[in-house]
């Protein structure tokens, strides 16, 4: 296990700087060759960390205008594009940002920011297979596309929803089709994001719905409905409901994992637990702190969980169904990627 006290002596001053959620630019560590390295949104420490992902030591901060929240790598690891919220919870009041953040991901720094005004409150933030950005607009509940995320310095679309305060989405890989969550509305909505003519397609799965994800072959949605609470399986053409696995807890985000799998994190139970994709309950383990969100590892059997409270990150093994490891983050930590060394 590696401990807090480890990783803070092996970060320095810089490692206790945001372990206390105080920003800072400072890089902590030179970068690790042939590593994986962890990119992590520290909403309330206002700032993205940098991690070994192995060791769990911080190897650089990129600081950001208050809480930034969820976060997207492009397919070459080159670029992470972060969504400037601008409130630290969605039941929080105020106009919020109104902007993405670009991050070279070698360089570790903020090289561009995209604005996305009158659109604010940005949060959801997906990519495509070739590699065209979508942002999701909570205030406008407007889905803005990036056609060259790189050069653009404005949204070249964007499509309506059909919901109301509209937190997350997940899209097909070829990005013609986005499905949006409304905290409000209690409603996901089908649109098509180069097809704006063409109304969505809305229907209710539940109370609270916030995340949801696609099947590997994309004609199951799995959306998690908090306050039902549920975790419920629609056709991804028609939003028709086809099973629906309740929960005792609050199933605030749902993965899939590898072909006939789903992760999902419970933030009253503490736990994250597998289910199959015809929501049959697989195992689950037990958190320490609030776990916010989970990022897989592309090529290994590991989940990285964002621990709230503890202000941590849990290394899950798939395979073993344990908690190995944990490392000290910054205030909140929230959405998160892996990236792996260029061979």
């Amino acid at each position: 296990m590696v401990t807090r006290r480890a990783v803070l002596k092996a970060a320095g001053t810089s490692g206790l700087a945001i372990a206390a959620g105080l920003p800072t630019t400072a890089t902590a560590t030179a970068a690790v060759p042939d590593a994986d390295v962890l990119v992590l949104v520290e909403k309330s420490a206002h700032a993205v960390g940098f991690f070994d992902a192995g060791s769990g030591q911080r190897l650089a901060t990129v600081a950001l205008p208050q809480f930034p929240h969820e976060l997207v790598v492009d397919s070459r690891g080159e670029y992470a594009y972060v969504g400037h919220y601008g409130v630290r919870m969605s039941s929080d009041t105020g106009e919020g940002g109104a902007a993405i953040f670009v991050l070279d991901l070698a360089r570790r720094e903020l090289v561009r920011t995209i604005s996305t005004a009158p659109f604010n409150r940005v949060h959801g933030i997906r990519i495509d297979a070739r590699d065209r950005l979508y942002a999701l607009s909570e205030e406008k509940a407007v889905l803005l596309g990036f056609d060259a995320p790189r050069t653009d310095t404005a949204p070249t679309r964007a499509v309506h929803t059909g919901g109301i305060k509209t937190h997350l989405f997940s899209l097909s890989r070829d990005g013609e089709r986005a499905y949006v969550t409304g905290l409000l509305s209690h409603t996901v909505s089908l649109v098509r994001p180069y097809d704006a003519a063409t109304p969505p397609v809305v229907a209710s799965p539940g109370q609270l719905p916030e995340s949801s994800c696609l099947s590997q072959d994309e004609k199951v949605l799995f959306v998690g409905a908090r306050k039902t609470p549920a975790v419920v399986a629609l056709d991804a053409r028609t939003l028709a409901v086809r099973k629906v696995y309740e929960v005792d807890g609050d199933p605030l985000r749902v993965y899939p994992y590898g072909e006939d799998r789903l992760l999902v994190t419970d933030i009253v139970r503490k736990t994250v637990t597998a289910l199959s994709t015809d929501l049959r309950p697989l195992w689950s383990v037990q958190c320490t702190g609030i776990p916010s969100g989970v990022a897989l590892h592309p090529a290994k059997p590991l989940a990285y969980v964002s621990e709230l409270g503890t202000n941590q990150v849990s290394v899950l093994d798939l395979t073993t169904r344990r908690i190995t490891s944990s490392f000290p983050t910054g205030l909140d930590p929230d959405s998160a990627a892996v990236l792996t060394p260029r061979r």
